[in-house]
């Protein structure tokens, strides 16, 4: 009864201030989640949240209100360490082992490096597919309520490290290094695996688990696919899943949108966006303890979904992202993400319109094409007026707050030239102010790459990230 007033009570703080990450009262919410990952039992939130049940959820939660029952609300993390150890396996016993069949050792790409030093780098990079793959266990399948993770047919390449399952965008630079490792089985099971969840959540979540289910990440599976084709001519693949990729840019434009006033003209433009209620469940006491200096739930919850839009951009955390007085300083709880127009999430939504119209022209679908290519060059238009500054001599993402532009390096500032976000006309024209824009900014003097920022906040994706 108790877990039941308690759930109630969870659920009822829930939808006043919002969905909360997923539907889920053990990997996303509720009383059981917020006992354990207070309890500090491990250095790393996420460890919990990708343990796998050993039972029912009703049996876990039955489990968990006898504990609380039996110590009055209060129990000691050692009581907590003696639930979680006999309720749930451990973090990665989704998996079971795998490599790639198509994994060669010595791809045609490393013949062209005659550095010998760059050769053998590029050949250990190569061996790193042996280990970063996974399959899932057929247990998930069966199973799917016992896990967070997200269930998927097909085995994928992770990042590694605690990132046991995909990550979206990630997974954009994954394609293009196994695509240049020849290995097209992969990555078109991978895309297949995408597809599929595009047809059962309309978009693609940051990570393959069910907190992540109410935040993407750059949208780049279009270009995915672009790759994949350019590399494999399989425009049968395309043509089965072209209906896809427009659904997952459609989510977007319905999502993450927003009107920027210009001149007396409405612009539409794009930026990261969460709904959802409460902390996010991977760094649950962590993002508690970063949102103590609010005083109200109101503006605990506004942070927490703050954190989540920064988490979708993919650069979580940086000052990129910062708002106080107009500028970027502060600290992370600065963070204003849902305020700010990003240049290359634009740049990326630009992409993803051009690449359907050329994708339904090579189909011969010309209503498509022509539909596709009016939307691309309607953003082109508003990256144009909104972002571009020309006595910057760059693009720059853009302050909703203050109705100004963030002039503020950053290399997402030059993403249109990546996806093609300019009139080729003036090709030479941008790349003369870019240049001069990069020479003036003093970001060419780290030998190798340039900073993402210049700012030394301390943040992962500030100085001296590159």
């Amino acid at each position: 009864m108790l877990l039941v007033l308690v759930a109630l009570l969870f659920g009822a703080v829930a939808s006043q201030r919002g969905a909360p990450p997923c539907n889920n009262d053990i990997y996303c919410y509720g009383p059981l989640l917020h006992t354990v990952q207070m309890a500090e039992l491990f250095v790393d939130s996420k460890t919990f949240v990708d343990m796998k049940m050993k039972r029912s959820r009703e049996d876990t939660l039955a489990s968990f209100d006898e504990m609380m029952n039996r110590t009055d609300n209060k129990p000691t993390p050692d009581e907590v360490a003696r639930f979680v150890n006999e309720t749930f396996d451990p973090a990665g016993s989704e998996f079971e082992p795998w490599e790639p069949s198509d994994w060669k050792q010595s791809p045609r790409f490393l013949e062209h490096i005659s550095d010998r030093a760059l050769r053998s780098w590029g050949s250990s990079l190569n061996d790193l597919w042996k280990f970063l793959g996974r399959k899932m266990k057929e247990d998930v399948r069966l199973n799917s309520d016992l896990y967070s993770i997200i269930y998927v047919p097909n085995p994928v390449i992770v990042p590694g490290g605690r990132f046991r399952e995909f990550y979206y965008w990630d997974s954009y630079w994954i394609v293009r290094g196994l695509l240049l490792s020849e290995m097209y089985g992969t990555v078109k099971g991978m895309l297949e695996n995408f597809m599929t969840i595009v047809e059962r959540y309309g978009f693609i979540p940051n990570g393959g688990r069910v907190y992540y289910l109410m935040r993407s990440q750059p949208p780049l599976l279009t270009a995915m696919v672009d790759s994949y084709i350019q590399a494999t001519n399989d425009y049968e693949f395309l043509d089965r899943h072209i209906g896809t990729l427009e659904k997952e840019l459609h989510f977007w434009l319905s999502n993450h949108t927003t009107l920027v006033e210009k001149d007396g003209k409405e612009y539409t433009l794009a930026r990261y966006y969460d709904m959802s209620s409460g902390p996010r469940p991977e760094s649950y006491r962590e993002d508690i303890h970063s949102a103590a200096i609010f005083k109200t739930e109101e503006e605990k919850d506004d942070f927490y979904s703050q954190l989540k839009a920064a988490a979708e951009s993919g650069w979580d955390f940086s000052s990129r992202w910062f708002i106080l007085n107009g500028t970027n300083q502060g600290n992370l709880t600065s963070t204003k993400v849902k305020k700010i127009i990003p240049v290359d999430l634009n740049a990326m939504i630009y992409w993803n319109a051009d690449l359907l119209s050329k994708f339904y022209k090579k189909l011969g679908n010309t209503v498509k094409a022509i539909e596709y290519g009016l939307l691309a060059a309607e953003w082109l238009e508003a990256v144009e007026k909104i972002l571009w500054h020309e006595e910057v001599g760059a693009w720059l993402d853009y302050d909703l707050i203050n109705q100004m532009k963030r002039d503020y390096f950053y290399p997402s500032n030059l993403a249109p030239l990546w996806t093609g976000c300019y009139d080729p006309a003036r090709k030479a024209y941008y790349l003369g102010h870019l240049l001069e824009y990069l020479r003036r900014s003093k970001v060419m003097v780290n030998e190798g790459a340039l900073p993402t920022t210049l700012e030394h906040s301390g943040e992962q994706w500030d100085y001296p990230n590159a």
